[in-house]
């Protein structure tokens, strides 16, 4: 087999032939939508292509990047590692490094509530543990989460789901029923039958934004506590700085039994997840020696995710991220609130630090309904994946729509962007949102296109 580097340089431009091992109908998506790039390099906020053309990444690999792409004091912390051949993966011991960043992260975001770490791979990985204790340590078989929820994709995170999307065509799930945001009536008439193990929340929803009500979080967790219910709060994409708190949680000043994060942990380079929980949790979890292996994974405490971490957690503080994510998420906002003051077609703006949610509305004007309605009669979220597509056709920048059926665009950028970022989004936006009621405009020559696409696959 060919070298590493020998291997890249013979196979650049394949990418897509080759995804195709992989995931086929995503690479039809991508090359429909426009997004059939072979990025091969990547540095801070931004991606580069073969021919070295730009792209502001405002995606962040759904939060991963919160330090941007390639931290170089986080490579170093790997490469001093893989210098030292460090051990990894003993199993049979008590590795220092685990220890080490479990301490970090009880001391950051415990808050004495807190006390015991569990490591995963990933966030869902972290979500599975969560369900998992929360039946061991309630003996309830049931679940309770929000409409709109995400929590992953496997098959524990998947039941505590609130999008049907997911949910069609994988049978009988976890038993889990769904609420909607905000409404404490239901949520309390739920708890009273003292059946569920666990209710599980984002403090922000990740599909669509959703911010609770101010009260809402903190008389769910009192409720929690009064039917004795493990109150979950994932904070997978939320913790660690991308709201300008270290928790999300923060804002609503909420302390859940379990905490679970993941993303930003890794720095980018290695996955990682993990668990911050009560200990009388554990207790019930790992209850006598012969039960200390009673949930546990092979990779979870790898030494190279935990220098990540480690890293990770260290720069947030040196380099002062949080109060810089409140200060860019703040000049965001502006700009953004300017636009909506600008243009109808916004209805509203949601965020917290630099996690924004951008929702479009039908406009008022003949020209705008025109081009909104051509969009609709195809798919109801179509009006923000054309405004997706022309933010990376015309202006290269990543984004995303915030989830299916959806007329909310969801911007995630790393935690390190500064003014010429914003003014550069802002300005791209602008662009196309002054683009979009024009009669033979890009957002109308668009419609007809996926269209054409639609009839050609079907």
């Amino acid at each position: 087999m060919k070298d590493i580097n020998t291997l890249i340089d013979e196979n650049q431009g394949k990418n897509l032939n080759l995804f195709h091992n992989i995931n086929s109908q995503l690479a039809k998506v991508l090359t429909t939508i426009g997004f059939d790039k072979n990025f091969v390099k990547a540095q801070g906020v931004s991606l580069f292509e073969e021919n070295g053309q730009e792209y502001y990444d405002f995606l962040s690999g759904y939060g991963v990047f919160a330090l941007g792409r390639n931290h170089p004091k986080i490579k170093k912390a790997i490469k001093d590692a893989l210098d030292q051949d460090y051990s990894s993966l003993v199993q049979m011991d008590a590795p220092l490094l685990s220890g080490l960043l479990a301490e970090k992260l009880i001391q950051t975001l415990g808050h004495g509530v807190r006390d015991t770490v569990f490591f995963t791979n990933s966030g869902t990985e972290a979500v599975e543990g969560a369900l998992k204790f929360s039946k061991a340590a309630t003996k309830r078989n049931k679940f309770l989460c929000l409409n709109h929820a995400f929590h992953g994709l496997t098959l524990g995170s998947l039941s505590v789901n609130g999008n049907a999307e997911f949910k069609n065509g994988f049978g009988e799930l976890l038993p889990c029923d769904t609420l909607p945001l905000n409404d404490l009536d239901l949520l309390e008439q739920r708890l009273k039958s003292e059946q569920y193990a666990a209710f599980i929340f984002e403090p922000i929803q990740g599909k669509g934004v959703y911010i609770p009500e101010n009260n809402f979080l903190q008389e769910a967790v009192k409720l929690c506590k009064k039917y004795g219910t493990i109150s979950i709060a994932d904070e997978v994409q939320t913790g660690l700085g991308r709201t300008g708190k270290w928790l999300a949680c923060e804002h609503f000043d909420i302390e859940p039994d379990i905490t679970t994060i993941a993303k930003a942990l890794g720095g980018g380079f290695i996955p990682i997840g993990a668990l911050v929980y009560r200990r009388d949790i554990y207790d019930k979890v790992f209850t006598r020696m012969d039960r200390c292996v009673v949930h546990s994974n092979t990779f979870g405490k790898n030494s190279l995710a935990m220098i990540c971490g480690l890293t990770t957690l260290k720069l947030i503080e040196e380099e002062n991220i949080l109060q810089h994510t409140i200060n860019m998420g703040d000049k965001f906002a502006k700009n953004l609130s300017q636009l909506k003051e600008k243009y109808d077609w916004i209805k509203e703006i949601r965020h917290k630090g630099l996690m924004f949610g951008i929702e479009f509305k039908r406009p008022d004007s003949f020209k705008g309904k025109m081009a909104w309605d051509a969009a609709h009669k195809l798919d109801k979220g179509l009006f923000a994946e054309m405004i997706v597509m022309q933010l990376m056709a015309k202006h290269h920048i990543l984004t995303q729509v915030s989830g299916h059926h959806q007329d909310i665009i969801k911007l995630l950028p790393p935690l390190i962007i500064n003014e010429t970022h914003i003014n550069h989004f802002t300005q791209a936006l602008d662009t196309v949102l002054s683009d979009c009621g024009k009669i033979g405009g890009p957002i109308i020559k668009m419609a007809a296109n996926l269209a054409k696409h639609a009839v050609k696959s079907s």
